[in-house]
């Protein structure tokens, strides 16, 4: 390249000032001068190339930049906004990561989860060992309004008359024996009633009632399947005893015990039977003696916190066969059900009462005692013996099947006939209400229901209701309770309620469910937001602010300056904007086309020499044929620098000084002259 430059200059005259200026103009790029360091840390300008943008130096910039922020200024102030932007910068990603510490780790969770678990001297399992909730029990009683009339055959059906509620408080509490190594507690339930007068609406424990004779029916029911000896002594033992089917006590008696002659000559004759000497129906439905349970303590699974495990030693209760009807393990007795619930999901509830763990499936959502909950109930045909659902065939006693809406739970009762139902048969057959009137069964007043906090498990209002009747069969043959063959009585029913949470545990699950997870869902998006802002206000801050703030206030000393710098190429002090460097591209494509055209013209000068000298090789008798030859030698050309160290560019187009020696102007006339009578010949010179 260098010697195509060197013909250059002898046939356009041009002059270079500097070898190095040659070099860049031949590479097809601008002379960028290197800026220093004071320059950078004042100004953050720097020299770029103006046609070849991947010559910028980036690491330069980035000193630049470091510089900028840790740096002191020459004057000995230091620069105090970097910092600030650095401690901006810090904090926008402290920001961010603790709102991916909540995001992924859930802290919450974590603190719920230490929270339910049951453990000596935990907040929840104090809860659970003794709630301070008000837990009601509220029973109605079925007076027998024509006792009389029935009994001497005068009216067909026993006339019913609901009288109540007898409000009981039941003090719940879980006598915790020891905690398992397989994560579960042992202990032992606790249910002493209390007689609330305040909530009974008038009602007392001495009121009146004509109630069925409990303990002649249940053994009438039994011996009515025995032998004839059998039923001949409990007929002449009826008879000297003056005993009736329906007889008159108090509601207290009926409820918690009453003394009769039968049930102390059962306790007499057959104790491992009868081994009470007064027989209440609340007071045998809550006869909790013997009894005991494990309990999971949320060790293994947190959901299964507060579930029973076993009862009685067992997973499967003695009374029923077949898994589906005896199982009690993953079962709540009320106090806490099954936490994390998905929608669908199948509860299930235990009390003694009941005689088995009855399933509870969603219903509908609301908010009780201000906190989120599903209202749960028991499934359509629940207590069917199998018409409708197989499975609950294994709820027919010996064989025997009773009408849907009935379950026989004779051996959870001591072997009296007793089954329960649905208050006022509510969902029940038909042929229930086949001997009896007064009875109207409503959903709003009858139907059981538990509002639970899906999350936790908590219960929120509890609303348990059953009917507790006889289901008697065919005892015609013994004494004075002929008309009561193939009847099911219904005694009384009860609501064992939990009307809502106390102010404290109000509070306090307010806080733990609504408000807590609240605060971790806004604390995250405010850590997400707060170090985004952060983070990109410092960048802009970094990039339009830092970087380029000097470039208005010292544009015209720059372009001054510029303007007096000596020679062809000014270094770049300015730093380039988006514009300048669409302008710098057009530059470079301007010079490309321009150094195009100049290379052109030197090869077209080429080409006409060559025509010359081929021109004098023809012709040897022109005159100074041999001086012409030794004018058009062939320049010995190096790629040194000595080649370029006195040129410098003039003016483009003429020819001053030129120092190329072709014979003198006479002799360059002649070739002139020469070239002219032979136009005709024409050579091409290829590249």
């Amino acid at each position: 390249m260098k010697d195509l430059v060197q013909i250059w200059n002898k046939v356009t005259n041009r002059r270079y000032s500097a070898d190095k200026e040659m070099k860049d103009l031949t590479n097809n790029r601008l002379k960028r001068i290197e800026i220093e360091k004071s320059n950078i840390e004042c100004d953050f300008s720097e020299c770029e190339g103006l046609n070849n943008f991947e010559d910028i130096d980036f690491n330069e910039k980035k000193d630049a930049i470091i510089n900028r922020l840790f740096e002191r200024r020459k004057q000995g102030q230091v620069a105090r906004q970097p910092k600030c932007l650095f401690i901006l910068l810090m904090l926008g990603f402290i920001a961010l990561s603790i709102g991916c510490f909540i995001l992924f780790v859930k802290p919450y969770n974590f603190l719920f989860n230490q929270k339910v678990l049951l453990q000596d001297g935990g907040e929840i399992f104090e809860m659970w060992r003794k709630p301070e909730v008000q837990l009601y029990t509220r029973v109605f009683l079925f007076n027998v309004t024509n006792s009389e009339e029935y009994l001497a055959g005068k009216d067909e059906k026993i006339k019913l008359q609901e009288v109540g509620p007898y409000v009981y408080r039941e003090a719940l509490e879980h006598k915790v024996q020891s905690f398992n190594s397989n994560g579960t507690l042992s202990a032992i339930p606790l249910h002493p009633l209390t007689w609330v007068e305040e909530m009974s609406e008038g009602h007392r424990e001495d009121d009146i009632v004509y109630m069925p004779h409990i303990a002649l029916l249940s053994i009438a029911n039994v011996v009515s399947q025995q032998n004839l000896f059998a039923r001949f002594g409990l007929n002449n033992l009826i008879t000297l005893t003056n005993s009736q089917p329906l007889t008159k006590m108090t509601a207290k008696e009926f409820m918690m015990g009453y003394k009769s002659e039968l049930m102390t000559l059962g306790n007499t004759f057959l104790p491992r039977w009868i081994y009470f000497d007064k027989l209440g129906l609340i007071d045998r439905m809550y006869d909790f003696d013997g009894d005991f349970e494990t309990v999971y303590t949320g060790e293994t699974d947190i959901r299964l916190s507060g579930l029973i495990d076993t009862y009685r030693g067992s997973t499967d209760l003695p009374q029923w066969e077949g898994k589906h009807c005896s199982n009690v393990q993953y079962a709540s007795d009320g106090t806490k059900f099954r936490g994390g619930v998905t929608k669908n999901e199948t509860l299930l509830f235990y009390r003694k009462s009941l005689c088995r763990a009855a399933p509870l499936i969603p219903s509908e959502e609301g908010v009780r005692s201000g906190i989120r909950g599903v209202k749960y109930v028991f499934p359509e045909h629940m207590l069917d013996n199998g018409k409708h659902n197989e499975e609950n065939k294994c709820f027919c006693r010996n064989g025997k099947c009773l009408p849907e809406g009935l379950i026989d739970v004779a051996d959870c009762y001591y072997g009296f006939p007793i089954a329960l139902s649905y208050p006022h048969f509510y969902k029940g057959d038909d042929v229930l209400f086949s001997k009896v009137e007064g009875l109207t069964p409503k959903q709003e007043e009858h139907e059981t229901s538990f509002w639970i906090q899906p999350e936790s498990g908590l219960p929120l209002e509890v609303s348990s209701k059953f009917q507790i009747n006889m289901a008697l069969g065919s005892i015609s043959s013994i004494t004075n309770t002929e008309r009561f063959s193939n009847m099911y009585l219904p005694m009384l029913w009860f609501d064992i309620r939990m009307y809502s949470l106390p102010p404290s545990l109000e509070q306090r699950f307010k806080l733990y469910l609504n408000i807590l997870p609240i605060v971790e869902q806004a604390a995250m998006y405010i850590m997400f937001i707060t170090g985004a802002v952060l983070v990109i206000t410092t960048i802009y801050i970094l990039s339009f602010k830092v970087m380029f703030k000097n470039f208005e206030k010292n544009k015209d000393a720059w372009l001054e300056k510029a303007k007096l710098n000596d020679g062809v190429y000014a270094p770049c002090e300015i730093p380039l904007s988006e514009s300048d460097s669409d302008e710098m591209i057009k530059l470079n494509i301007k010079l490309n086309d321009r150094l195009y055209e100049t290379v052109n013209s030197v090869k077209d000068k080429l080409t006409e020499m060559a025509h010359v000298k081929n021109l004098f090789d023809r012709k040897p008798s022109l005159k100074d044929s041999s001086q012409t030859s030794k004018a058009y030698e062939i320049i010995n050309q190096t790629d040194s620098d000595e080649d370029f160290k006195y040129l410098e560019v003039i003016e483009d187009g003429e020819l001053e000084g030129c120092d190329v020696s072709l014979g003198g102007s006479q002799r360059m006339r002649n070739l002139k002259d020469l070239d002219e009578r032979n136009n005709e010949l024409s050579l091409h010179i290829s590249d």
